[in-house]
């Protein structure tokens, strides 16, 4: 199949991918087995129970979605774990929930075969089997193409759901609220608030799906956006539809009957789909259920193979398990995990053990919240997390509280199954994992800070993580760039002269002094902690005392001498320095700054840039180099052509997109700084910098983009 050891996996999930696998991987037992069940112990409290759970979740995805966009890697809860609090508790955290991704995985996939066989003469089992090596092949096809699937469930799932809520609904309404109220809703609470909070922990379960999506970041376009607005949406949606669909089971069955009841949802649908024939009422949630198991195992698969991945890739499992074939995904990992998961299926009770793994995912969400806590207290200037949790640290302290809480509500076998299984964990890191690698967490970081070490290579593995995110769509790269001073220069100019030269430019627009800027810029070179990639070294230092970023790009066509610079000088006995771009931010805003320096990297290490840099004839173009494509344009005004209604006319008249900002002027092969009266000429060429949606307005408006150089 071609494998491609240890490779990254490509990046083609969406918003609509990550809602549609959040989605798909809440409805399942959740919604057409456990109401029946959780009804017998609350009563008609059971619709409160629902609502509870679903709010209770919050922490856990707040803090899943803020570690998801500070360190988007497969592996989830075992990678955020793993980072925060070393690879002992990675290890436990990721077997714990590869584990109970599986055994609930089984229990979706049993659930699925018994929902097929009312219609059907097959043995539960197979049908269980055959589904699992259907969606292990589908996600090894991609994850593009599994999640395809899904959506294609999770559709149906929610047209034929909203069918069940609408006549649901009428039949409510047709009762009269008071008397539904009163027949099938009094008492509330018979159990009281034991029989309440005991219920909340058994349909907590129905949400943990949310989470999983966590384990794909890697694999999402825009982390930063897609993954917690598509948590937020499907949580708002799956909770909306439990509350309302739980209601309706209690108003039509009544608590009794619904007590009594395995299959809730169909026998709630018989009640009052008077006007269709039972077999095809029955049928229309039949197929539901079967898009919500099949979607809830599909996505089941695609989470739990990401765990034996991420560990393998960090020498906490076999480095085979982090193979990547040639669509991109874990073939290993997800041949394994189909494997364990077929063994599941065949020989154990799925149900009884599925119930206990609920415990422990419980468990891992307490320490996913005390993994936030730990990250932030690290003060790691390299956690740059596109998502902060709100109301930090109560959120994080609650989130740990309750999940803690609800385990001790669900008596001795969970919490003796959730230690057996981290005493599991702790074991194959003794035995197997211990001395094959040298690794901390962040909570060295917190240790540092009472006087203890700590860990350098995580601030490197954050580093290259914000690299690959580069900048935020709200970050002024592309103006910081376009006011740079420029420096061109021949023969072989010293590095220190070259900072006393940048010094005093900066020193034109920032607050202090070119001495303090020397005196910064000098201490990042000889500590070596000054970047060099590709012939160009990043210089960079953050001040006191004002906020925003300043740079100078230097030009150099022979070699920049960094003799006096011992590292620098180590560094660059391979490839000679020919640019040096030199960045000044303030202190307000650290993550900002290493934004900015990781956009700069990611773009000095694109293929031909060196080249391309040393080529271009004038400062425009130098500028337009480090310019993201897609965010900037540059035109020619020519008469004959659309830029012609540009020219004699003032940048103040000109009605450009919202955000738009005509960055440079080249006229005569002179740069003109662009001001608001600054009246634009025949033979200019003008760099205009905007969001792409606003860049294709502009260039549908007044002409093509530059020609390539």
């Amino acid at each position: 199949m071609g494998l491609a050891t240890t490779g990254r996996l490509k990046k083609q999930l969406n918003l609509s991918d990550v809602y549609v696998i959040a989605t798909g991987a809440m409805f399942s037992s959740g919604f057409f087995l456990l109401p029946g069940i959780a009804a017998a112990t609350a009563g008609p409290s059971v619709v409160l129970a629902y609502l509870l759970s679903g709010i209770l979740i919050i922490p856990a995805m707040v803090s899943q979605a803020e570690l998801a966009t500070a360190m988007p890697r497969a592996g989830g809860a075992y990678y955020f774990l793993d980072r925060t609090m070393g690879p002992l508790v990675g290890t436990i955290g990721g077997v714990g929930t590869w584990l109970a991704l599986m055994l609930k995985t089984a229990f979706a996939l049993i659930g699925m075969g018994a929902y097929l066989t009312l219609f059907l003469d097959l043995d539960l089992r197979t049908v269980a089997v055959g589904g699992t090596l259907l969606f292990v092949l589908l996600n090894i096809i991609g994850a593009r193409q599994s999640s395809g699937l899904v959506r294609i469930l999770v559709i149906a799932l929610l047209i034929i759901l909203g069918f069940f809520t609408v006549h649901g609904i009428v039949f409510m309404t047709s009762q009269g609220i008071a008397e539904t109220y009163r027949m099938r809703f009094a008492p509330f609470m018979p159990e009281g608030i034991d029989g309440l909070v005991a219920t909340v922990g058994l349909v907590f379960i129905s949400y943990v799906g949310l989470t999983n999506v966590a384990s794909l970041a890697e694999e999402v376009r825009n982390p930063e956006r897609n993954i917690p607005l598509g948590m937020i949406l499907a949580l708002v949606t799956v909770t909306t539809i439990y509350v309302v669909g739980v209601t309706i089971m209690v108003a039509s069955l009544g608590t009794t009957s619904l007590g009594a009841s395995l299959t809730p949802v169909a026998d709630s649908a018989a009640a009052f789909f008077t006007w269709l024939p039972v077999r095809v009422g029955v049928g229309l949630v039949v197929v539901a259920a079967i898009a919500a198991f099949a979607s809830m195992a599909n996505t089941g698969i695609m989470a739990a193979s990401r765990y034996p991945l991420a560990m393998a890739r960090d020498g906490l499992a076999p480095r085979g398990l982090a193979t990547v074939g040639r669509f991109h995904t874990p073939v290993r990992a997800t041949l394994l995990t189909g494997g364990i998961i077929i063994a599941i299926i065949v020989f154990l009770d799925v149900v009884a053990v599925a119930k206990l793994a609920s415990s422990l995912q419980l468990l891992l969400f307490a320490l996913i919240n005390a993994a936030v806590i730990v990250m932030r207290e690290s003060r790691i200037e390299t956690y740059d997390p596109g998502f902060r949790s709100p109301l930090y640290p109560w959120m994080q302290i609650a989130g740990m509280f309750f999940p803690i809480f609800l385990v001790s509500k669900m008596g001795w076998l969970p919490m003796l199954f959730s230690v057996g299984v981290m005493a599991l964990g702790a074991a194959w890191y003794r035995y197997y994992a211990h001395g094959r690698l040298e690794r901390k967490g962040a909570i060295f970081h917190v240790f540092e800070r009472l006087g203890r070490r700590r860990f350098a290579a995580l601030d490197r593995e954050l580093r290259d993580i914000m690299k690959e995110k580069g900048v935020r769509a709200g970050d002024p790269f592309d103006e910081v760039v376009a006011r740079a001073y420029v420096i061109d220069l021949e023969g072989r100019p010293e590095l220190g002269t070259l900072v006393r030269n940048a010094a005093s430019r900066l020193e034109q627009r920032l607050p202090v002094t070119a001495a303090q800027l020397v005196d910064g810029l000098s201490r990042v070179l000889h500590a070596g902690d000054a970047p060099i990639s590709h012939g160009v070294a990043l210089v960079h230092t953050r001040l006191p005392g004002f906020d925003g970023s300043e740079m100078v790009l230097v030009r150099c066509r022979g070699e920049v001498v960094v003799a006096e610079y011992t590292e620098l000088a180590r560094q660059a006995s391979d490839t000679p320095i020919q640019a040096v771009f030199f960045l000044a931010s303030g202190e307000l805003d650290p993550g900002r700054h290493l934004r900015m320096l990781a956009g700069l990297a990611g773009r000095i290490e694109d293929e031909g840039f060196m080249a391309e840099w040393l080529a271009d004839r004038d400062e425009q173009q130098l500028k337009e180099t480090l310019l993201r494509d897609e965010r900037f344009l540059s035109l020619e005004l020519t008469p004959g052509t659309p830029s012609e209604q540009l020219i004699g006319r003032a940048l103040k008249d000109i009605r450009l997109p919202e955000g738009s900002l005509v960055a440079l002027i080249l006229r005569h092969g002179q740069t003109i700084v662009p001001r608001g009266g600054t009246t634009l000429a025949e033979g200019d060429r003008i760099t205009i910098i905007a969001e792409p949606a606003g860049l294709r307005d502009v260039k549908r408006r007044f002409g093509p983009h530059r020609p390539a150089r």
